[in-house]
């Protein structure tokens, strides 16, 4: 049995059925981590001793029968940005270098109510601020299928660590595409749930409007399921929502016959990989032979979405980040002259590049004289957005587009041109403006080998409907590949 090929839930059954114990289980995953990360760089930090120690602990309640569900027993791996008790923190920065928190986000208190072995901390981009996590201080995360291409951001770690086989399945964030971007350059499943889903209570926040936390996994199912497990209302996030249901693993049903799915035509034009396009159309076509109804249709706006969404996430994370000064915790200058002095060096010493970048960004778009230029006006379009997608699901039960215009680019070659990286988030900020749901699946591969992502779309709190379609063209591609398997393997 290859325990790294296995999906979250299909160990978890394992473990359940007693073929492999916890102990064993994270102990494998450790070795593997061990072998691996050298070449990754997937981790910030990795708790082996806790997690034994976890595992024990979980093992007892799963043979005491108080622990039943789908993920008991099951390492994770937690993007760097989720506060957990006692561990460093750290959103992958020198000023948060040494912050232990002394409470655990809710998210992942939900995952250790599911029995969830918590194994360590992913890299990231810098305060989630960046498309390929390169801009962490802890060095780049590379793509387990070529190392010398980055492996998208800002939940890069998060989804390297599940594609090179580390973990099972780990939780991102997701502020204009965190997860969906990285899942696509990595070939895993990732969801953004729509906001308010999955408290942000204990997530350090970058733009409070359009962060949201979600699942990294293997397939649909896992991700189906830690989704259940992690979504719940909680009185201490105000932005959270109660929901009548939280039983996405209900939606895992072979069947899209008469599902209405848009294709926009503003997706497919200039700047889209002739190579992404064409998976994409036949991905869709899949879809389309299982009985789903495809039409093309014109979504306006999305040509406003970056200046809009740029501007609202550096206004509000210039107000987030304004905490982080050297005072309470964290890094603080070793020299200096007064408080101000303080200040001002413990930020310019602890802040990355790219986070100083939308810092200063966001503190002009809300000065004065700027502020109705800038920064209402993108609220305005953020409206505008919203308006545009609730036509479009008037009619459509899901959209489907690309996730990312290319494959995962070479390492170092994005940040040389900011603009050009925040170019590339064109398909994913639009969601975050609007708070829909949306999540990348894996439908194949460049000819560099490269995997490519299919971005499903869904309507606010329609999660079933963007499962259904996924875990559908899933099924369908699997029993393809299981017949030229057999068929090669007749042959021979």
């Amino acid at each position: 049995m290859d325990i790294f090929q296995l999906t979250a839930v299909e160990l978890g059954q394992k473990i359940k059925e007693k073929e492999i114990s916890v102990v064993e289980a994270v102990q494998k995953f450790m070795e593997r981590i061990e072998a691996t990360e050298q070449d990754i760089n997937s981790f910030v930090t990795v708790d082996k001793e806790g997690a034994l120690a976890q595992a024990e602990a979980v093992q007892k309640k799963i043979d005491a029968g108080e622990l039943t569900g789908p993920l008991a027993g099951v390492p994770v791996a937690i993007k760097d940005n989720m506060c957990i008790k006692g561990q460093l923190t750290t959103c992958s920065s020198k000023i948060l270098g040494n912050f232990k928190p002394t409470f655990t986000s809710e998210a992942v208190l939900n995952l250790q109510k599911a029995g969830a072995v918590i194994i360590g901390k992913t890299n990231m981009d810098e305060f989630a601020m960046g498309s390929t996590t390169e801009t962490s201080y802890f060095g780049p995360t590379k793509n387990p299928h070529n190392t010398a291409h980055v492996p998208g951001g800002s939940s890069g770690g998060s989804c390297a660590a599940v594609a090179a086989g580390e973990v099972p399945y780990a939780l991102g964030s997701d502020t204009g595409g965190s997860i969906r971007q990285p899942s696509s350059f990595c070939g895993v499943v990732g969801i953004k749930p729509t906001y308010g889903t999955v408290s942000r209570y204990g997530l350090i926040a970058y733009g409070s409007s359009l962060d949201q936390i979600g699942p990294v996994a293997k397939d649909v199912t896992d991700c189906a399921a830690i989704l259940e497990a992690i979504a719940s209302h909680d009185s201490k996030d105000s932005t959270s929502v109660q929901r009548e249901d939280y039983d996405f693993t209900a939606a895992l049903t072979d069947d899209v016959k008469g599902m209405k799915i848009g294709i926009p035509k503003d997706y497919f034009g200039e700047g889209l990989d002739a190579e992404v396009k064409s998976a994409i159309q036949k991905a869709v076509n899949v879809l389309e032979g299982k009985g789903a109804i495809v039409e093309t249709f014109d979504l306006g706006l999305v040509k406003y979405a970056i200046p809009a969404y740029y501007v609202i996430a550096s206004a509000e994370a210039s107000s987030n980040l304004e905490r982080f000064d050297g005072v309470k915790y964290g890094f603080r200058a070793e020299e200096y002259e007064g408080l101000h002095h303080m200040y001002k060096k413990s930020r310019s010493e602890g802040f990355g590049a790219e986070v100083k970048r939308r810092i200063m960004l966001g503190s002009f778009v809300l000065s004065s004289g700027y502020y109705d230029a800038y920064y209402l006006k993108a609220l305005r379009t953020k409206a505008l957005i919203k308006a545009e997608f609730d036509k479009a699901f008037a009619k459509y039960d899901v959209i489907i587009g690309p996730a990312a215009p290319t494959t995962a680019p070479e390492l170092g070659k994005s940040l040389s041109d900011p603009l050009k990286m925040y170019l590339g988030d064109i398909y994913t900020i639009s969601l975050n403006l609007a708070g829909l749901p949306g999540m990348s699946v894996p439908i194949g591969k460049d000819s560099k080998g490269l995997p490519i992502g299919m971005q499903i779309i869904g309507d606010c709190f329609q999660e079933k409907k963007m499962i259904r379609a996924a875990y559908t063209y899933e099924c369908a591609t699997n029993k393809e590949h299981e017949t030229i398997a057999a068929m090669s393997k007749k042959e021979a």
